[in-house]
């Protein structure tokens, strides 16, 4: 019972916290990438309105990554124990950028003089980036592999804490805020209308453009990695899975065009860049299944035993419909256009 349990079990768990990091890097991608997009944007109030359409909900996305953090810690203890010594700097950085971020969201509604206006919109937009930044650091550092030393089945972490500094990992970083930025401005058309949706629709032409080369880029770039990427985009039968991902992106790509060339089409861009996150998530996943930390450690590798896992699904069971249940009610309730009228404070 146990033995098969041993195997199923990590599935659950693996496909439980992907989700959770999907559901995360969509929900907080579009609030870090309004705040890159801060700073484009000149007129204070504009930039209020901007930040107004997130207000109600940017904390209550952070959940997700907690979850998936903690699912991390619980059920995948090897992961997280070789994982955090490769990534530690990267996610300090992430977390003091997280911080300024939430910190710089409740001083700047406080601030009358144009200076201090000044320094927390910068530290608005500074902590936005450099979060979306690091996660595309952690992201592509995860893709490169990480070096493991593996003794009668005890892994240790061999490399050095500055491992993550390469090109692919800080392309990534650079990505990963880029494709923010596109998420950010296809939101803003959606939420908000007059000079403010037009500046944004033009900004998501070109973030669009450069999103579809980034993930060229990377499409071309992941393979020379390892050779296992290389087997699974273009060899038989495993490219027969992988094939259709392109050709998706592809339509998906001219759908969010045709979307910002409407200009009656509001929800349609927001949606089809939604559906290219997801494209990319599945690539991404396809490339490194079964691997949690690739190209040594699997998910059965990594897992604590059977019993710890069961218990800690009794209690995901009862915390997952609250967190969905939270979020959907928090959107409902704060659905529709944002104006300058509307005040967090």
């Amino acid at each position: 019972m146990m033995e098969t349990a041993s195997s199923w079990l990590p599935v659950v768990w693996a496909v439980l916290a992907a989700t959770a990091i999907f559901i995360y890097v969509i929900l907080d991608g579009f609030d870090l990438g309004i705040g890159i997009l801060f700073l484009k944007e000149r007129d204070h109030e504009n930039r209020s309105v901007m930040m107004n359409t997130i207000a109600p909900v940017w904390d209550g996305n952070e959940t997700w990554m907690i979850f998936g953090g903690a699912a991390l810690y619980g059920v995948f203890p090897v992961a997280y124990g070789t994982i955090l010594p490769a990534l530690y700097l990267p996610l300090l950085f992430m977390m003091l950028a997280l911080i300024l971020r939430g910190v710089s969201f409740e001083f700047r509604f406080k601030m009358t003089s144009p200076f201090g206006r000044f320094f927390w919109d910068t530290a608005f937009c500074g902590g936005s980036f450099v979060a979306a930044f690091m996660q595309g650091i952690i992201l592509g550092t995860l893709i490169q592999g990480i070096p493991i030393k593996n003794e009668n089945n005890t892994f240790t972490f061999i490399g050095t804490s500055l491992d993550w500094l390469t090109p692919f990992a800080l392309f990534c970083g650079l990505a990963v805020a880029i494709g923010y930025s596109l998420l950010g401005a296809t939101w803003l058309i959606m939420r908000c209308e007059g000079a403010l949706q037009e500046t944004m629709r033009r900004a998501a032409y070109g973030l669009g453009a450069l999103t579809l080369l980034a993930i060229a880029i990377i499409s071309v770039w992941t393979p020379q990695l390892h050779a296992t990427y290389m087997q699974r985009w273009f060899e038989w039968p495993q490219i027969a899975l992988v094939a259709p991902v392109p050709v998706a992106v592809v339509i998906v790509s001219l759908t969010l065009f045709l979307g910002l060339r409407n200009k009656n089409s509001e929800i349609l861009p927001f949606v089809a860049t939604l559906l290219l996150f997801f494209l990319c998530f599945s690539g991404l996943g396809i490339n490194i299944w079964p691997y949690i930390v690739p190209p040594s450690i699997t998910i059965w590798m990594a897992s604590s035993p059977p019993a710890s896992q069961a218990f800690l699904l009794c209690g995901a069971m009862f915390l997952l419909p609250a967190i969905s249940a939270y979020n959907i009610y928090s959107y409902y309730v704060f659905r529709g256009k944002v104006t300058a009228d509307h005040h967090y404070h």
